[in-house]
């Protein structure tokens, strides 16, 4: 049945039309008008509750309306709000001294932005001037963001039309366990084999100017791709190797969404420059760039220079200190590897029931979900990941799929942190009824 917009829904969505930039590619709007949020759930205009499985744009890891979020911001933006970048106040300081606290050694060094993009282009700045080359790594699946140094960087989507990236951008094979390509001879991913192919094509192309590996510890717009045990440090060694400097996108992972405080834990691996950004705000625009005193230092005396209109801003640090005291206090991220269990555990369930489930992947409350048509080929369907998207949102959640050549459609799931388990068990009882409804209609 045809939805009947009322006049006044009608006028806002012909606004839209005629007056907003589309800015996310041949994907449209939400058909949505969405008024307020709460909690787990967003709330249209005309009346509807929606789960956000995706904790907005993967970041309100504390749901949306926090009360101790709200409190922070409405004091701290009538005390102290925005100032000029040279100036410091308590909250930056603060922030930065209890961020590195969460870290190892030897990261302590901090630079407060605003988004994840704007991060990853002061720490491919940095590590382009430290090093004194200039050519980076990343992966073939990657997302970093839309900013110059970023997008080149950037081969998930976004880069046919816009003229030549910078020179020395390169990308090594994605490490997909669940659609190998080398193997081994049971079939499973020879990953070794895989980097060491990435980076004999690397060295074949270098000028002998490699400066940076840009990576995400799992990969997410990618498809939710996490590398094998092991992976990250053999891929350290790698840039150890080459005079490289490891730069770890921790954007979406970073802050106890996978089950630990950063994801590179599970490895034992420490960047050179960590990057964290969307969930370090938990909604706010608040990102930063951690490194080692000695690279600042180096940095430093190469007159370093990412001067940003607001850097250092005192009201989103004010919000980032206020996540780390929720996250701090009530331990999420133990009660984050707890409900990744229960989401886990349900989304296994959905694959006994559908054969349309190809694979299950993620850590902690980042989840992955493929959707294909055969699980014996592996044969992928736009239409049915589509079909589940629209289903879903008809139902009362919202979530989000990653459609890439070569891959099934696969549900980045993220609800927020402070969710509950009532709330997966809807997201997931809506889940399985789109599902069962889209795939008797392929």
């Amino acid at each position: 049945m045809a939805t009947v917009l009322s006049p006044t829904a009608e006028a806002f969505w012909t606004d839209a039309d005629r007056h907003l930039v589309r800015y996310i590619g041949a994907n449209a709007f939400t058909p949505e008008i969405i008024n307020r949020a709460e909690g787990s759930y967003l709330f249209t205009e005309d009346g509807r509750r929606i789960l956000d499985f995706t904790s907005g744009q993967m970041s309100a890891i504390l749901g949306h309306g926090h009360p101790e979020i709200v409190d922070t911001v409405a004091r701290q933006v009538a005390t102290l709000d925005h100032l000029f970048s040279g100036m410091l106040s308590r909250p930056v300081v603060d922030l930065a001294r209890r961020l590195a606290g969460t870290l190892p050694e030897p990261l302590e060094k901090v630079l407060l932005l605003t988004t994840g993009a704007e991060s990853n282009e002061a720490a491919i700045r940095m590590a382009k001037l430290v090093t004194g080359k200039h050519e980076v790594v990343s992966f073939a699946r990657s997302w970093h963001g839309m900013t110059q140094a970023a997008a080149n960087a950037t081969y998930s989507a976004g880069r046919r039309g816009y003229g030549p990236a910078a020179p020395g951008n390169f990308a090594i094979p994605a490490p997909n366990t669940y659609r190998p390509d080398f193997t081994t001879a049971d079939g499973e991913l020879d990953w070794r084999r895989q980097l060491d192919f990435g980076f004999e094509m690397v060295d074949a192309q270098s000028v002998g100017s490699l400066a940076a590996c840009l990576v995400e510890p799992i990969l997410s717009s990618g498809g939710i791709l996490e590398p094998p045990p092991g992976y990250l440090a053999a891929l350290r060694d790698k840039c150890r190797e080459r005079g490289m400097l490891l730069i770890l996108d921790e954007a979406q992972t970073g802050l106890c969404r996978t089950g630990t405080w950063y994801a590179f834990e599970r490895d034992g691996v420490v960047p050179d420059i960590l990057t964290v950004s969307k969930t370090l705000g938990a909604g706010l625009p608040l990102a930063a760039l951690v490194t080692s005193a000695e690279i600042e230092e180096s940095a430093h005396r190469r007159d370093f220079l990412f001067f940003t209109t607001h850097a250092s801003d005192p009201l989103p640090a004010a919000v980032g200190n206020t996540v780390l005291d929720v996250l701090q206090r009530d331990r999420m991220d133990v009660s984050t590897a707890q409900l990744g269990g229960v989401l886990r555990a349900g989304l296994e369930r959905l694959a006994d029931r559908h054969e349309t489930v190809g694979d299950i992947r993620g850590r902690g409350l980042l989840a992955g979900l493929e959707l294909v048509l055969d699980r014996d080929t592996k044969r992928s369907s736009d239409q049915l990941g589509a079909l589940v998207t629209r289903r879903c949102l008809e139902l009362g959640l919202h979530v989000n799929i990653v459609q890439l050549p070569g891959m099934g459609g696969v549900f980045r799931i993220a609800p927020p942190l402070t969710a509950t388990e009532e709330d997966l068990q809807l997201g997931l009882d809506i889940l399985d009824e789109a599902i069962g409804d889209a795939t008797r209609r392929i």
